[in-house]
């Protein structure tokens, strides 16, 4: 039998209740009720990723602003999605139910007014990575108001918020979004991405103005962004919040610093938890450890001011877009002619672009793997997934293993990523779309409502992200299997008072199973599996089930 350790942990205690208590009020019924604590541990998290304008339309009046009319390339353009839909979501329970633990949202901020023709029709800033102000939200997304109420809602769930952080570009240039000044930005050469500097000062396309993060010297406003202030009555607030925040950092103010003060408010006004940052590799490492001290300080002063708001004692996450880097590469990514630690460089964890190759292997040797593997990350951790965004070539892109999907995704080791609509099998391939715009069509809600089959697959993807939730041993304990035909495996992890271990069983037979479980439960030991709802006592080292399911996922009742 083989035992392979993930190593030292870091995690904070938050109440299980199905995400619907917070550590505090756990912690005051302690005395008159008896309950389980489970830690929240970014390391073993399952976050849902979506994007914004894509998810749930839950106020129609902000359909169409800044006189976004143009025809558009097919899914090229602004949809409904906003806050006020997501928020709709979780008060109905939706992520609940999903066993999601955290939110990660496409940026919010104000988006370029124009449109871009990219060869494939007009294309409008819908995804929210072409920002115009970092310092207002895009009203097709929602108010200020919308995303307090979100941030709020979703707390009282015990769900964690991560917003997207762009710091290394600006929106396209058209005739409604001058370009900003050439002490802001540069428009070439063209990034070609065959070394370092060929990756990082340099556009990422065409047309794409790039943050000359690399400058320390003092830049003015931009003259566009200045005038837009101005005409919406706010210069003056805006120039004393800049003025007050380089005197108490003493940072010069260059563009990079600017723009991390316009981020960290999000942090300071909502008591945001985390921020998921976008093309990280196209920006000087150092920016990341400036950008993640600032983030600490703000997060932390959040916390003394909003003491009734906290819901643990945990740093604030930051989890790094670095295209392409993998955990086969430990802690480095290699630029070709240069090695980065980019976990070294502010950040908690790194986007896993490896794991939809690795998830071509069978479950064994796929768990296996990532429990050898990320002890070397030492304390640090990555996100997997295995459909995304911009990900032309997803594990699953015709939708044919939604299943096999979900078992490999919620059960390896580290933390776990649910794009928008795996959970339903919502289409990645979209006729008559080009590049992206395939992956980011709206959410399926008909299907989730009314088709027998999708209600199928979700259910699978409920019971193995509850348990995922309940259980931070499935994404960060020791990996230990009992058998390999069948399947079946336990994952324990110890820390401090706190013990948490469950045994699954995957690809079983159907009807009568025995789950060989010595080492891990006591004889007389009651369990339930949570994947049928069926109890049973420990004996002679196993649990008899009977159920119609090839999967076991047991846990002490």
């Amino acid at each position: 039998m083989k035992q392979i350790f993930l190593g030292t942990l870091a995690f904070i205690f938050l109440a299980c209740d199905s995400g619907k208590k917070t550590s505090k009020e756990s912690v005051d019924s302690e005395s008159t009720k008896k309950e389980k604590v489970t830690p929240f541990m970014w390391e073993a998290a399952n976050i849902y990723f979506l994007l914004t304008d894509r998810f749930n339309n839950g106020d129609t009046s902000n359909d169409v602003n800044y006189d976004r009319t143009s025809e558009t390339g097919k899914l090229r353009g602004f949809m409904g999605g906003d806050l006020k839909g997501i928020t709709q979501k979780i008060e109905e329970g939706y992520f609940n139910d999903l066993g999601i633990n955290a939110i990660w949202f496409t940026p919010v901020v104000e988006q370029i007014h124009g449109s871009v023709d990219e060869g494939t029709g007009n294309t409008y800033g819908f995804h929210g990575y072409w920002a115009k102000d970092w310092t207002k939200l895009d009203a097709n997304f929602g108010t200020d108001q919308d995303l307090k109420e979100l941030v709020e809602t979703a707390h009282a769930k015990g769900i964690r918020v991560l917003m997207d952080a762009v710091i290394n570009h600006t929106g396209p240039v058209t005739d409604k979004d001058p370009v900003w000044s050439d002490t802001w930005v540069r428009t070439e050469p063209q990034c070609t991405y065959d070394s370092y500097e060929h990756t990082i000062p340099c556009t990422l396309v065409a047309n794409l103005p790039d943050i000359k993060t690399d400058n320390n010297k003092e830049v003015e406003l931009p003259d566009a962004l200045a005038a837009k202030w101005k005409a919406e009555g706010r210069y003056e607030q805006e120039v004393a919040e800049l003025d007050a925040y380089f005197k108490r950092t003493g940072h010069p103010k260059a563009p990079r610093f600017y723009i991390m003060k316009w981020l960290t408010d999000f942090i300071k006004d909502h008591g945001i938890d985390g921020f998921r940052v976008d093309t990280v590799k196209h920006t000087e490492e150092y920016v990341w450890d400036e950008f993640k001290k600032e983030c600490d300080f703000i997060f932390a002063a959040w916390k003394k001011a909003n003491p009734d708001k906290v819901l643990d004692d945990n740093d604030f996450f930051m989890v790094g877009e670095v295209y392409g880097y993998g955990i086969g590469s430990g802690r480095l990514y290699d630029f070709g002619d240069k090695k980065v630690n980019y976990f070294r460089n502010g950040f908690n964890s790194l986007i896993n672009f490896q794991f939809k190759y690795d998830a071509q292997k069978s479950y064994e040797e796929l768990f296996d793997y990532y429990a050898q593997s990320l002890p070397g990350l030492r304390g640090a951790s990555v996100l997997n997934y295995l459909s995304s965004h911009d990900d032309g070539a997803p594990f699953d892109k015709e939708r044919n293993k939604p299943y096999e999907t979900a078992t490999k995704l919620l059960l390896s080791p580290g933390a776990s990523q649910v794009y928008y609509g795996d959970e339903s099998a919502r289409s990645l391939a979209i006729e008559g779309t080009e590049g992206d715009a395939t992956l980011r069509s709206f959410m399926n809600w008909d299907a989730v409502d009314h088709d027998d089959n999708t209600a199928a697959i979700i259910s699978h993807w409920q019971k193995l992200g509850q348990f995922r939730r309940n259980h931070p041993a499935v994404g960060a304990g020791s990996n230990k299997t009992l058998s390999s035909t069948p399947y079946i495996f336990s994952r324990s992890l110890k820390k401090g008072e706190f013990e948490d271990k469950v045994v699954v069983g995957l690809e079983m037979p159907e009807g009568k199973k025995e789950v060989p479980v010595k080492g891990i439960f006591e004889d007389g030991t009651l369990l339930k599996d949570h994947y049928s709802n069926l109890e049973g006592k420990v004996s002679n080292g196993k649990i008899v089930l009977n159920t119609e399911f090839s999967v076991v996922l047991l846990e002490e009742k």
